[in-house]
């Protein structure tokens, strides 16, 4: 058996001896939107380090674990806090929470992160829907033997967020009043923010945003079939656009600044996601 399959069935088995939970939609909170998951119907919830051979987030502010409950009718599973690529773990195990969640029955990824804003009409606040991607900068969590059950060798990526799901989100947008942005995530590897140059570089080949995370786990997440959608909340301007430095407590005071907005965009979005795809 394939050793990154075997350790995914491993933590799946862990996870069903203690949680007979089954989710609809999977929802990963990026830095600033941990406190959602406190505030849904919660059912239970299940630190990583409960769970034999999982993952542990290291980044602070990151809860680390998975909470179970409902939004709206929706059953869901939420990560609170998820792991990253510069945290040191292979690009495998970035990516197990995703389809350890889609083993446990989530159809629906819900992605979300906090991003620097590369576009020059984007400013700290912001909300961009995810259109597409660049995961070029980081490993493909599918480089070597394919996992035949986890998905096809050469999945198609023309359409990695699922279209019906961003007309969800535009919709509720639209009905909350909240202004949208929409435009292309790059990821990067981190954990150091991005040069000037490399900001240069990003807008060159066509992002609005950039971030260290979200890129692979929408690739690992496609590969299994999931229907995809993201938002990302522009934290800050990205390096070179503003003469202040960038810190990670500027990209948590926005998110903390802009969380109740994010989270009623998000509740109301799957709520209707539930309703429209008979969830």
């Amino acid at each position: 058996m394939h050793p990154v399959y075997e350790k995914l069935l491993s933590c799946y088995e862990s996870v069903r001896e203690q949680v007979d939970f089954v989710p609809r939609l999977a929802l990963v909170l990026g830095s600033g939107l941990g406190g959602l998951a406190d505030e849904i119907d919660v059912v239970r919830t299940l630190d990583y380090g409960e769970i034999q051979g999982f993952p542990v987030s290291t980044v602070p502010g990151h809860k680390g674990r998975f909470v179970f409950g409902y939004i709206g009718k929706v059953p869901v599973v939420i990560m609170q806090g998820r792991i990253h690529y510069y945290e040191g773990y292979p690009i495998s195990d970035v990516v197990l929470p995703i389809r350890l969640m889609k083993m446990m029955g989530a159809e629906i990824l819900f992605l979300t992160n906090a991003a620097g804003g590369v576009n020059h009409e984007f400013c700290p606040g912001d909300f961009m829907m995810i259109t597409d991607q660049i995961s070029s900068f980081v490993p493909s969590p599918l480089i070597g033997e394919n996992i035949e059950e986890l998905g096809e060798r050469f999945p198609d990526m023309s359409r990695i967020y699922h279209w019906d799901l961003q007309g969800i989100i535009r919709r509720t947008a639209a009905d909350l009043d909240i202004p949208l942005k929409e435009g292309v995530y790059i990821q990067l590897t981190g954990p150091a923010f991005e040069t000037p140059a490399e900001v240069r570089m990003c807008r060159g080949l066509g992002a609005d945003a950039v971030g260290m995370s979200t890129a692979c786990e929408a690739l690992a997440g496609n590969h299994m079939g999931m229907k995809i959608c993201g938002i990302s909340c522009i934290s800050n301007l990205a390096c070179g656009m503003t003469d202040k430095p960038l810190t990670h407590k500027e990209v948590q005071e926005t998110a903390d600044r802009i969380a109740p907005l994010f989270k009623s965009l998000i509740t109301d979005s799957i709520a209707c996601m539930g309703r429209e795809m008979g969830i």
